[in-house]
């Protein structure tokens, strides 16, 4: 990550929208968020959903989702077809079970290598996502890394540096193909894991993630760093305007890179039972009903409460934009109103 970062469009302040992998699935890719329960197990996924995969296939691409456990697992399969994927590739289509880990699935490195492979194959232009896997407990590496990676203070450190050294591969051979400097490279956390450093137990940086934009074609012009407030929800519509698609499309997200003077950079997840948003100043926190706390955005512990009988004209502009944005995002789902109209 850090030969790539360099020349990559970063997002410091950037936050995941769940706490639960399948969460991050429709966060990511139809920018539309899960709160208490996943979107993707409700009874309201199997509708019409416009989403990166519907926009590609409109504008001619094929799509594809690349996973390496046992076909079906996670749910991702499922709410793959619901999203219209035309080709989806798990542990079947490798069908090589030499480099099955024993518990999860495919080793990442082989399996990285497996998505580049099976692109160069395909016609272009295309869209591929891509979900790892060997960065789960019980946090085991091949015998041949053993010796290699020793990792750091926590368990899943060897095999943060296993996953990486594996993207290294994968894009050493990507860079060998023709498709390499005309693709927009994604990469993100579906959510938080094992913390070490104590800012990253704070209560919001529980769902901070990273959101790195990166490209060879100098055109994109993703570089550097920025600290605005960017979510999961704005990776769908930033790559919607990054590939040209001007037709309407709905989404609960921004453009990171339209600079959209109406579009407020903001954040809502929930911990289970209270919903967190950030936006401007201050994050609230909304139980469904009432606000319990507003905080200092940068008061990632939530430590000191401002909440007071009379919220200033920030606070209370905040307060009804949470609720706005709950209430339809509830309409929406309910009703089927998941397509732009």
């Amino acid at each position: 990550m850090d030969s790539i970062s360099g020349s990559s469009l970063i997002f410091t302040n950037a936050y995941a929208t769940g706490r639960q992998s399948i969460h991050a699935m429709s966060s990511v890719l139809a920018g539309i968020p899960s709160f208490q329960n996943a979107f993707t197990s409700s009874p309201y996924a199997k509708q019409q959903i416009q989403s990166i995969v519907s926009v590609c296939d409109s504008m001619g691409y094929q799509t594809s989702f690349f996973h390496g456990a046992a076909n079906g697992s996670m749910g991702f399969q499922g709410f793959g077809s619901i999203l219209g994927y035309q080709h989806y590739y798990g542990r079947t289509e490798y069908n090589d079970d030499k480099d099955f880990d024993g518990i999860w699935g495919i080793w990442d490195e082989y399996f990285f290598q497996f998505m580049g492979h099976t692109l160069s194959n395909q016609t272009q232009p295309f869209m591929a996502t891509l979900f790892t896997l060997s960065s789960h407990d019980p946090y085991q590496l091949p015998e041949k890394y053993k010796a290699r990676f020793k990792g750091g203070p926590l368990a899943i450190d060897k095999c943060v540096q296993y996953t990486d050294n594996s993207l290294r591969i994968f894009f050493n051979y990507a860079k060998t193909q023709p498709w390499f400097n005309n693709t927009i490279f994604v990469i993100t956390a579906d959510h938080t894991s094992q913390t070490y450093y104590p800012e990253y137990s704070k209560q919001v940086n529980r769902f901070a993630v990273p959101i790195l934009f990166y490209s060879a074609n100098s055109a994109y012009n993703l570089k550097g760093v920025r600290t605005d407030l960017a979510s999961q929800m704005d990776i769908y519509p930033t790559v919607v305007d990054l590939i040209g698609y001007n037709k309407p499309f709905r989404s609960w997200g921004r453009s990171l890179v339209g600079n959209h003077p109406d579009e407020q950079p903001r954040v809502i997840n929930s911990t289970g039972n209270i919903y967190q948003f950030m936006q401007g100043n201050y994050t609230y926190l909304f139980d469904g009903k009432n606000f319990t706390g507003i905080f200092a955005v940068a008061d990632k512990g939530l430590e000191k409460n401002l909440m007071t009988a009379q919220p200033n004209a920030e606070m209370q502009k905040g307060m009804q934009d949470c609720k706005a944005l709950i209430q339809d995002y509830t309409d929406r789902i309910v009703n089927g109103k998941l397509l732009a109209r």
